[in-house]
């Protein structure tokens, strides 16, 4: 049983500057709920008991999110606000969660060997806050299933469009098992000419502890930084590595539009704002006037 996750959460989110300058990207909120807290949730329902976060500089917000908050328990309390009092300690009672900062911001490679120590000798998860994956069973429950069968590396991976693979690690199956893929080789971000597939990695993988001294080996890949991909590579020509086609909506939160869209979709089917923000939308979008007010007169 997988009972570890690591989540990375180091890095500058410097797609969404200015309002990353003093907030971590992962607090910013999809609707009433930041980022991180879908990701820790993921984690907890697949069973996931104990969760090590990759921090850095001005990050603490992260820490504080997690943590019990007396004083304002206390005043939830005054005002007989029961719903919010037991929602906010339930976040502080999720899952164990550690700590740990990245000094320096020498890639996801880095940053996983950073969880080391936490992992030992167990296999683990590792989760991206960056993707957000709507699907009942959750993508890393469904990760675990194969896992269970197979008791070597997964990593998650969905099919993207030709013109789409520069921006993601795609793999190179050697074979096909319905949606589960042995990988052979992976590239990362290569020209759509030169991709192996259009099959692109995204943010869930299970790690085995033997991930480790690759990672403290591997020589600086793209960007000068320590690359995941380069270790699982490696791992993937022994035949270790398997990649699993996962079912669910995914949004991608480290882009802006992907980010507009989650919380749209969300926003409508939160169970306070699903009508009157439908109703709102349907209003917006059949009033040109009204969608030129809001676009500050600009022709839209």
């Amino acid at each position: 049983m997988i009972k570890k996750a690591v989540i990375p959460a180091a890095g500058w989110g410097t797609r969404f500057l200015p309002a990353t300058k003093a907030i971590p990207k992962e607090m910013l909120p999809l609707v009433d709920k930041p980022a991180i807290q879908y990701i820790v949730e993921e984690a907890v329902t697949a069973g996931i008991e104990d969760i090590l976060i990759i921090t850095s500089r001005n990050k603490k917000a992260i820490e504080d999110h997690f943590d019990r908050f007396p004083d304002l328990e206390n005043f939830l309390k005054s005002k007989k606000k029961e719903n919010l009092l037991g929602l906010i300690k339930m976040i502080a009672q999720m899952a164990e969660i550690h700590y740990i900062r990245q000094k320096e911001q020498l890639g996801l490679g880095h940053a996983v060997l950073c969880a080391r120590k936490f992992v030992g000798q167990d296999p683990f998860a590792v989760l991206l806050g960056d993707d957000i994956v709507i699907n009942e069973p959750n993508c890393l429950q469904q990760l675990m299933a194969v896992f269970k069968e197979t008791q070597g590396v997964v990593i998650a991976v969905q099919e993207v469009t030709r013109e789409e693979v520069n921006r993601y690690g795609i793999i190179d199956p050697a074979s096909e098992n319905d949606r589960l893929f042995l990988v052979k080789d992976m590239v990362e971000k290569p020209l759509p000419e030169r991709a192996p597939s259009n099959l692109a990695i995204i943010g869930r993988y299970i790690l085995l502890p033997e991930i480790f001294p690759v990672l403290a080996k591997i020589p600086p890949g793209a960007g000068g930084e320590i690359q995941l991909t380069d270790a699982l590579k490696v791992l993937a020509r022994q035949g270790k590595v398997y990649a699993y086609k996962f079912q669910g909506r995914r949004y991608d939160v480290g882009d802006k539009l992907g980010f507009l869209q989650a919380t749209v979709e969300f926003a409508l089917t939160h169970p306070e704002l699903a009508a009157p923000f439908k109703a709102y939308l349907t209003t917006l979008l059949s009033s040109k006037t009204g969608f030129q007010e809001v676009a500050t007169g600009r022709e839209i």
